[in-house]
């Protein structure tokens, strides 16, 4: 049987026909976008001419498949190798981008096709087309039926101008239908038009808001030593940059004015931010600033679309682009700036298939590329800060915020001492403040690190706990949805009326608070305000999210309610306010990381309070005021807490002065599970500097019906662990059945 041929139209050079005198044949490597190491080899045929770097079809058992050339080595005489069927039109991937495949599965231990194929995006046949964009405009015919709110459209598009429906029926501020009846009527006539441009040019010069005088300076320090501002090599400073100023200070603008510069230059820009969520209001701030919104990437993006986009940004025209983790392999055709927007967040982490933090990848492209990172935020990683301390990255500082305005004060309330009434969770002087606050016209933030209703439903009558059939975790009640949902792998059942497990009605209990209680209780003390929650999982996905963050920072709200998504970067005028319940939630984990965390989110939550003309509070509900994290953040000393953190981290022998990897063993049996971690384990055999702990239990052992078991390493800074790693892996058991073992090398989950 004739393999399929996926790309029929294959592009054989410059010229329109092959050429037609043979020549010696080419062996080429060619790597493919699936869970193997190494390339396979196959004959070029004489036809045919190919560089590294060109995506290719070639034949895979009886299948074919797209792959890149790797590597070419030119063989005297036949050869019994399959031939390459032929090479594909798509821009090849660059000597840049191919060390960067290399790069992340060495130091990660992934397969390297694995690796290529986070970078070989190709388009997708299948892929949905673009939603035609249509617009409306006015025809000789006069309407059958003449109506107020008709006139009013009539008189807006008298002029014949082209113009979507939404945007005549707001311009005439009448309903949608009263548009359509027009056109049912044949008054208005839709006329296509061309997809809306993916990349439109930014303009560095666009008239701006005036920088500060740090701001300025901050620019200054920031662009100098950039790479190309300079005809000398030598008087480049490659280094990264952590941009690093309080919330508020203005670090957006200052590497806004890195990207024009790089514009000028006549290069490419990529900022990359932590959540899709961040991303609509960053888009106006930008347009703002240059004139026109960038190029977006994430995952919102898709068909046709998203294949014209890639294509803009291998053609260079794309010119500044802004998107998730992914977007870091991107093929970029004159990369010439990467900004880190939040570089602490730990979404940055890809925690399946390739474990890779973009992070630390950003930067590995950034010095294979020749181009300057800037890592931004207000609270950085501790791995960056250190980094700084040591020279390696440059440190540019805002340490004031934009305007003179003041960072808020920020209060401690002692639960132990001002507890809530029975049944309710906030405290009687965070209720006060919030209504004296509302009382002024101004914004409340209440904050709660917990999505849903409650973390457990429990029955009264018998103790039954309510948890997933797949994963060894609580079901989380949504009130809203009337469901009870596992928060690690999505499995959803109906609250019941009854109990399930003894059959007594009304004994079932909420334990524990989460937004959606908050919300609740909200509701109940301010029954008149405007009150909006915000949650990742809340119905409507990222445009209900955008529309809700728009009108907060509108000030269309009185009281919001939300989890850490409030806490990034996001800017509204109006809030004087944050309270934050259950500030030690994250203190009690075993994560190394946890103070750390649990500060930075602090920091940034608090930092949303006086961010426009009047000043601003925090008050910090916490049975631990007396807590090292709780203490820096109260005193706002944030040097102390960083100071403090990074001797205990070097006394530990942990990141970044000592390496750990965490092997992960799973399994549909426990026992089979626990027995491939003992064994492997027993075939550890660590050197010195290398300590193995486990196997143990995972924290969560049981995720979509998979049991698991960690194992860590430890290692000094000088080992070279991956060498270990591979030698470990290769002398220990074999895989065999369902057994998987992941190995997640610089973990920022310890779950």
């Amino acid at each position: 049987m004739k393999p399929r041929v996926l790309f029929p139209a294959l592009w054989y050079g410059p010229g329109t026909d092959p050429p037609d005198t043979p020549r010696m044949p080419f062996v080429a490597e060619i790597l493919i976008p699936l869970a193997l190491d190494a390339p396979y080899s196959y004959v070029v045929p004489g036809t045919l001419e190919l560089a590294v770097g060109d995506v290719v079809q070639v034949p895979l058992g009886p299948r074919e498949i797209v792959g890149v050339v790797w590597g070419l080595a030119e063989t005297p005489g036949g050869s019994n190798l399959r031939p390459v069927t032929g090479r594909l039109p798509y821009a090849p991937l660059s000597e840049p981008l191919r060390s960067l495949v290399d790069w992340i599965a060495r130091y990660t231990l992934a397969p390297k096709g694995s690796a290529l194929a986070m970078v070989l995006r190709l388009p997708d046949e299948a892929a949905a087309a673009e939603t035609a964009r249509v617009a409306v405009r006015l025809t000789d015919k006069q309407p059958t039926r003449p109506t107020a709110a008709r006139a009013k459209v009539l008189a807006v598009a008298v002029d014949r101008e082209l113009r979507g429906k939404s945007a005549l029926a707001k311009e005439a501020g009448v309903s949608l239908s009263v548009v359509d009846g027009l056109i049912d009527d044949g008054v208005l006539e839709t006329v296509a038009v061309e997809p809306e441009p993916v990349a439109a040019r930014p303009d560095p010069d666009f008239p701006r808001t005036p920088l500060s005088p740090a701001q300025a300076e901050a620019v200054t320090e920031l662009v100098e030593a950039f790479p190309w501002q300079h005809r000398e090599a030598e008087a480049a400073d490659n280094r990264p940059v952590l941009l690093e100023g309080v919330t508020g200070s203005g670090k957006t603008e200052v590497y806004f004015e890195a990207v024009a510069a790089c514009i000028r230059a006549g290069r490419q820009a990529l900022i990359l931010m932590p959540e899709i969520a961040l991303t609509a209001q960053f888009l106006e701030r930008f347009a703002q600033r240059f004139g026109v919104r960038p190029a977006a990437w994430h995952s919102g993006i898709g068909g046709k679309r998203r294949e014209r986009l890639r294509a803009a940004v291998a053609a260079g025209e794309a010119l500044v682009v802004v998107g998730a983790r992914s977007a870091l392999f991107l093929p970029f055709a004159r990369l010439g700036l990467i900004v880190v927007d939040e570089e602490h967040e730990a979404a940055y982490k890809q925690e399946d298939g390739v474990h890779y933090h973009a992070r630390d990848m950003a930067v590995v492209r950034g010095r294979l590329e020749g181009c300057p990172v800037v890592l931004a935020s207000a609270t950085p990683s501790i791995e960056t800060r250190v980094n700084a301390a040591r020279g390696r990255y440059r440190h540019v500082l805002l340490p004031e915020r934009f305007g003179g305005r003041r960072l808020p004060d920020i209060a401690a309330i002692d639960m132990r001492k001002d507890q809530p009434e029975r049944g309710r969770f906030l405290s009687p002087p965070l209720v006060n403040a919030v209504k004296a606050t509302l009382e002024r016209g101004e914004q409340a933030l209440l904050f709660l690190n917990r999505r849903g209703y409650a973390p457990l439903t429990l029955c009264r009558a018998c103790g039954h706990r309510y948890q997933c059939k797949n994963c060894s975790t609580w079901l989380v009640e949504h009130r809203f949805r009337r469901a009870l949902v596992c928060h690690q792998c999505g499995y959803t059942e109906r609250r019941p009326d009854a109990c399930t497990e003894c059959g007594t009605f009304d004994n079932l209990t909420a334990c524990g608070p989460g937004v959606e209680r908050i919300a609740e209780e909200a509701a109940g003390l301010f029954p008149d305000r405007r009150i909006v929650v915000l949650s990742s999982d809340f119905p409507g996905g990222a445009d209900r999210l955008r529309q809700e963050l728009e009108a907060v920072a509108a000030g269309e709200c009185d009281l919001v309610i939300g989890t850490q998504l409030v806490a990034k970067g996001h800017n509204f005028p109006g809030l004087t306010l944050v309270g934050v319940l259950d500030a030690d939630i994250g203190l009690t984990s075993g994560d190394p990381r946890a103070a750390e965390r649990t500060f930075q989110l602090l920091q940034q939550v608090t930092g949303r309070a006086g961010r426009g003309d009047k000043p601003g509070r925090a008050l910090v509900q916490t049975y631990q005021p007396e807590h090292p994290v709780i203490a820096s953040l109260l005193s706002g000393d944030a040097e102390r807490f960083y100071q403090e953190e990074i001797q205990a981290r070097e006394a530990a022998g942990l990141p970044p002065f000592g390496r750990l990897a965490a092997l992960i063993v799973s399994a549909a049996e426990r026992e089979v599970a626990e027995a491939h971690g003992q064994a492997l384990a027993r075939a550890a055999d660590p050197p010195e500097g290398v300590m193995v702990l486990g196997p143990a239990e995972a924290p969560v052992a049981l995720v979509r019906g998979r049991y698991r078991f960690r194992l860590l390493v430890k290692t000094e800074r000088n080992i070279d662990m991956q060498t270990y790693l591979r030698a470990w892996i290769a002398r220990g058991p074999k895989v065999r059945g369902n057994v998987k073992v992941a190995i997640d090398v610089d973990p920022q989950s310890f779950l």
